[in-house]
C-alpha cells in the first residue's frame, strides 16, 4: 500500500541554520499522524516543503505516491492544508469565503454544502467571518482545506488559541475524519496531551531531525516502566535510588526512577519503598506511573535531568 505521505532525507537550510535535517517519514493511509516537537524544531518548515511552498535543499517528498517537486500540480490536488494564517475576508460570510475558494479550484458548488456539514458549520455559514469566534474560524479553515475531498489534510497547530471546550471539540472532530471522509491527517503540534488523545501514529522531531516514528499504541507498550517517588528528603532518596543503579530524573510529581526493560514495576516499587524506609526516609508517595506519550517524548527529545543534589 502506498503511504499517504512519504519523505526521504528531506533537508532545508536557512543560511547557516539547518532547520530540517534529512527527515525520512512515512504516514500511512487513513492515519491521524501527530507530528511533534518544540517550537522551532522544524515542524512548520517540513509542512511547507510537503505543500510545495518552499523548496527542499535536498531529499524528496511524495504525496499519495506523487513527487511534490516533479508533479507539483498533481500532488497539490491530493492535499488540503490549514496553516496558522487563515486569510479569510472578514466582511464576507463563511459560505461566501468558501465559495470564492471553490470557484478558484473549479469544483462544484455542492462542495460548499458538503464541507460545511462535515465541520458542523451550517447554522453559522451565513454570518460574517468578523463575527466568528476563533473556534469557528478554525472550523471554517478546515472546511476550506477539505474542499475537493483531498486525500491528505495537513494541519499546523489547529488547536492554537482555543479554549478548553474548543480544544475538546476539535479533538473529537479530527479523530473522526478518517472514518467520515477517508482522509489521512497530518497534525503538527507541541501539545503532547492533545496528540495522545487524537493520533494513531506519531513522529517526533528534535532540532530538525526525526528522532522517532511509529504507531502510538505500540510505542507506548514498549515504554520502560517508571516509578514516581515523593519523600521527606529527596536528596537522600536520590542517593538510595542511585545505589540501586536506577536512571533518575526530576519530575513535577517527584523523583522519577526509570526501570530496565522487563522489570516488574509493582515488585520494584515494593523493594524501593522498603529501601527508603530502612534508610530512615519518610515516603509520602510511591508508585508506577502510567505509560504516556510524555514518557516517549522525554526519552527521545528531552535530555535526562540528573536528580537534584539539593532540594
Amino acid at each position: 500500500m502506498t503511504p499517504a505521505i512519504e519523505t526521504h532525507a528531506l533537508t532545508r537550510r536557512f543560511g547557516r541554520h539547518l532547520a530540517v535535517d534529512a527527515v525520512s517519514m512515512t504516514v500511512p493511509e487513513r492515519a491521524v499522524y501527530g507530528f511533534l516537537g518544540r517550537n522551532g524544531a522544524g515542524k512548520t518548515t517540513t509542512l511547507k516543503m510537503l505543500l510545495g511552498l518552499i523548496r527542499p535543499g535536498g531529499g524528496a517528498a511524495r504525496i499519495c505516491g506523487l513527487d511534490v517537486a516533479r508533479d507539483r500540480m498533481a500532488a497539490s490536488r491530493k492535499v488540503g492544508a490549514l496553516l496558522e494564517a487563515h486569510g479569510f475576508y472578514a466582511n464576507l460570510t463563511g459560505r461566501e469565503n468558501l465559495d470564492l475558494t471553490r470557484t478558484l479550484l473549479g469544483i462544484p458548488a455542492t462542495e460548499v454544502d458538503r464541507v460545511l456539514e462535515v465541520v458542523e458549520m451550517q447554522a453559522n455559514a451565513r454570518r460574517r467571518v468578523s463575527d466568528y469566534s476563533l473556534g469557528m474560524r478554525q472550523r471554517l479553515g478546515l472546511a476550506r482545506a477539505m474542499l475537493g475531498a483531498p486525500q491528505v489534510l495537513i494541519l499546523d497547530e489547529p488547536t492554537n488559541g482555543l479554549d478548553p471546550d474548543g480544544i475538546a471539540d476539535m479533538r473529537r472532530f479530527l479523530k473522526s475524519l478518517p472514518d467520515r471522509t477517508g482522509a489521512t491527517v497530518l497534525l503538527s503540534s507541541h501539545l503532547l496531551g492533545e496528540i495522545e488523545q487524537t493520533a494513531t501514529h506519531i513522529g517526533i522531531v528534535n532540532e530538525g531531525r526525526l528522532v522517532l516514528e511509529g504507531e502510538l499504541a505500540r510505542l507506548k507498550a514498549d515504554l520502560r516502566p517508571e516509578i514516581v517517588i515523593r519523600t521527606g528528603d529527596q536528596t537522600r532518596a536520590a542517593g538510595v535510588l542511585r545505589a540501586r543503579d536506577l536512571t533518575l530524573s526530576d519530575g513535577e510529581d517527584g523523583l522519577i526512577a526509570r526501570l530496565r526493560s522487563g522489570d516488574d514495576a509493582d515488585r520494584t516499587t515494593a523493594a524501593l519503598n522498603r529501601a527508603l524506609i530502612e534508610a530512615g526516609i519518610d515516603v509520602f508517595a510511591i508508585g508506577p506511573r502510567a505509560r504516556s506519550l510524555e514518557g516517549i517524548y522525554r526519552d527521545v527529545a528531552a535530555p535526562t535531568v540528573q536528580a537534584p543534589e539539593t532540594v
